[in-house]
């Protein structure tokens, strides 16, 4: 429970450096721009390393923006003995692409509670074009323990990666991350992610926004997994995920299933659990589209 006498927020300078020295927002390049009571804006130059083959925003990185941006204005209204903090739920429309530029995420406290804030994020170009946008709901757990957690519901161990995934793991942020596509077939997908410096915390827990990431996509290898491979064009329309505890600090296992197909448009669950436990840090839903 949230104690009774709180202490203050979080100091501004010491919340931006602690974002810019996080291993994983420093694997992506981001840059503060703004930390002010209720409002957060961060800058991220392009980076290949950061991009779909093309130059693209892989749609995980956006949806790491939109996280950020979103946890970081509730510690510049909460107590700094709050956390740690969570993304009890997020919901990400992707509005456009962004290719070969910069991006900023501005995020805007819509309101506090005592251990919840909502926030609205957004991700621009840098002439204000939309690329994504999200609500997000954060949670402060003021040090509880968290309650038992589901088993994922998993697949039955087939390693069917498909013959394209080997290609596909060398998309730079794939790459970068350390994804590897263990399965990819009739609909379903098994993407595991190693809990490498690269994507943690300054706590040493693997990124929400790395999470996130690796929920997408395993949501699109799963719709790809439906759909058959040819010479489509694909992209996430929408991405709803919730934090059921804080992520794991070891290597992570998610999986996607198609649940629904209707003609371009597929609805994929997902879950990302611990390797070794098989325990449900995250779930949600990708809803993606295939077209000719």
């Amino acid at each position: 429970m949230p104690s009774a006498e709180p202490t203050p927020p979080i100091d501004h300078d010491a919340l931006s450096g602690s974002l810019s020295e996080a291993p994983y927002t420093r694997t992506l390049g981001l840059r503060v721009e703004t930390i002010e009571e209720g409002r957060v804006r961060v800058a991220l130059p392009f980076a290949e390393g950061n991009s779909n083959p093309g130059g693209v925003l892989h749609g995980g990185v956006a949806a790491s923006l939109l996280a950020i941006g979103s946890r970081a204005v509730a510690r510049t209204v909460l107590p700094t003995d709050s956390g740690p903090w969570t993304l009890g739920q997020l919901q990400v429309n992707y509005l456009s692409a962004a290719m070969v530029e910069d991006v900023f995420a501005e995020a805007q406290l819509q309101r506090r509670g005592r251990a919840l804030c909502f926030v609205e994020t957004k991700v621009v170009t840098g002439d204000d074009r939309a690329i994504a946008a999200a609500t997000a709901v954060v949670r402060a757990r003021f040090g509880s323990e968290r309650e038992a957690l589901p088993a994922t519901f998993g697949d039955g161990g087939e390693n069917e990666p498909g013959p394209l995934a080997a290609a596909l793991e060398k998309a730079p942020f794939m790459h970068r991350l350390g994804m590897r596509i263990e399965h990819m077939l009739d609909g379903r997908s098994r993407v595991s992610m190693k809990a490498a410096d690269a994507i943690l915390t300054e706590d040493g827990t693997i990124h929400d926004g790395a999470i996130l990431a690796l929920l997408d996509t395993t949501g699109a290898m799963a719709s790809w997994a439906e759909n058959g491979l040819g010479r489509f064009k694909a992209s996430t329309a929408s991405l709803q995920a919730q934090a059921l505890a804080p992520p794991p600090a070891g290597d992570v296992v998610a999986y996607g299933r198609v649940v629904h197909r209707d003609r371009e448009m597929f609805q994929a669950e997902t879950e990302v659990a611990d390797a070794a436990t098989g325990e449900v840090a995250t779930r949600g839903t990708v809803f993606y589209r295939i077209v000719e």
